[in-house]
């Protein structure tokens, strides 16, 4: 019986995987186009399958270079960058929620099929490009034995990390190799199921508050609004007490956060609820208000009431808010980094959005990198592509999560497919001493 249900279910993954959903959207910017919602038994699935890179490596546009800074890491998602230039990068993978219907099991063995085989480290590591070619030249663990982290904060002389489960404080000397002292809890973060489990982090500019990113446990309360206290919001957190509070709320799965430069406005990307159709619902970056609610599970993009969820709460609705640029549907963007002037005039005032790509539409949506130009503190036009070639037909080279910058100007890139961070710079800043870095082995 077992067995006979496992064929079935592997002849129903490889017949979704097999059909299209969907047409090349445009649904970006501040009022992007929002189709019917469409429904069924199952919601479409497909995804790119893991490649090699070969001899290939991503594409950048014409006036910059890109090279591997690291090779060989295990799952990195994301990053910071010291004052000295030193990259941390925590790598790991979290715990999955057991899956409630069958159509759960069968997004579960479709994911995996894009996903790296390599085990995560649950570590952070240390990147160090001491002569400026584009690699590191010291490639070390600083920090391990943790439980899934993904989020860091460098604060006054300490290293926050967000595990899956609670968020640390260690005490760092920048320029420090090894860490040996032990973390001393902050606050115990949000760790029930987990079916979203990473925990985004960002310091204030004054260093006083942490912001936590915390994820919904479910697409649309599947689990129960028990599952979900504490839930697909932000959390302000004061660094030196852990007292926390919610800071905005009805965000499904905030995965990234960074504050704007000159204004103290912080800022989230977020990956949007699925099974509403290929078109449905776009993931998006906006500034994250005090007190505000972003609409799930009740409503999406302001107040476009989801019919799914029971009971419903016009109230709720009626308050909620829209997000201040979509990124397009299941893109699912994991990387948020504002830009610097040293990335060039056409980079120099915006951010950065790093797409893990989609495993529920077909064309495949994100799988790239994409800079969103800010005029007058606010993001406007078409978002510019700046690393892409993680895609391969139906194949995947790599999926960007993170990005950061560097003191020297450049973009880093994290790949947890092919465990690699990539470094892409303007032409003009010092290249590696060989004019045909090898590429990672995927």
């Amino acid at each position: 019986m077992a067995r006979s249900r496992i064929i079935t279910l592997t002849l129903l993954v490889g017949t979704l995987a097999a059909c299209g959903s969907g047409k090349e959207q445009s649904q970006y910017g501040p009022d992007p186009r929002l189709p019917g919602q469409k429904s069924g038994l199952l919601p479409d699935m497909s995804i790119a399958s893991p490649t090699g890179w070969g001899r290939a490596l991503p594409k950048v546009p014409a006036g910059y270079t890109i090279t591997p800074l690291a090779t060989g890491l295990k799952i990195p998602r994301q990053m910071i960058v010291m004052p000295n230039g030193d990259v941390l990068v925590a790598e790991g993978s979290g715990a999955s929620a057991p899956p409630l219907r069958p159509k759960d099991l069968i997004a579960g063995l479709i994911k995996a099929r894009g996903k790296s085989k390599v085990k995560g480290g649950n570590r952070i590591s240390l990147l160090r490009d001491a002569d400026g070619d584009g690699r590191a030249d010291l490639k070390t663990v600083l920090l391990d034995g943790l439980d899934a982290p993904y989020g860091l904060a460098f604060v006054n002389g300490a290293l926050f990390v967000a595990n899956q489960g609670e968020l640390l404080r260690y005490p760092y000397l920048v320029g420090q190799t090894k860490i040996t002292a032990p973390g001393a809890k902050v606050t115990d973060l949000p760790s029930q199921i987990n079916h979203h489990w990473t925990k985004a982090l960002a310091a204030s500019p004054d260093g006083t508050k942490l912001y936590v990113g915390i994820g919904s446990n479910s697409n649309i309360t599947e689990r129960g609004m028990a599952a979900e206290v504490d839930r697909a919001m932000v959390w302000e957190i004061d660094a030196a007490t852990g007292a926390h509070r919610p800071f905005a709320t009805g965000l499904r799965n905030p995965t990234a956060l960074a504050f704007q430069p000159g204004t103290g406005q912080l800022w989230t990307t977020v990956n949007e609820r699925d099974e509403l159709g290929p078109d449905l619902v776009p993931d998006y970056v906006t500034s994250v208000r005090e007190g505000a609610f972003y609409g799930w599970p009740y409503s999406y993009w302001g107040q476009h009431v989801d019919p799914r969820v029971h009971p419903q709460d016009p109230k709720k609705v009626a308050s909620a808010i829209a997000p201040d640029y979509a990124l397009g549907s299941h893109v699912a963007a994991l990387g948020l980094a504002f830009s610097s002037p040293a990335m060039g005039a056409r980079f120099g005032e915006g951010l950065f959005v790093g797409m893990h790509g989609s495993w529920n539409r077909k064309p495949f949506s994100g799988y790239k990198v994409v800079f969103i130009g800010f005029v007058a503190g606010k993001p406007t036009g078409q978002p510019i592509d700046v690393v892409t070639g993680f895609l391969d037909g139906d194949k995947a080279r790599g999926r960007p999560v993170g990005v950061a910058l560097d003191p020297r100007g450049a973009l880093l890139v994290a790949d947890d497919l092919s465990n690699t961070v990539w470094r892409i710079a303007p032409s003009t800043q010092p290249r590696p001493a060989t004019s045909s870095p090898s590429p990672p082995a995927g």
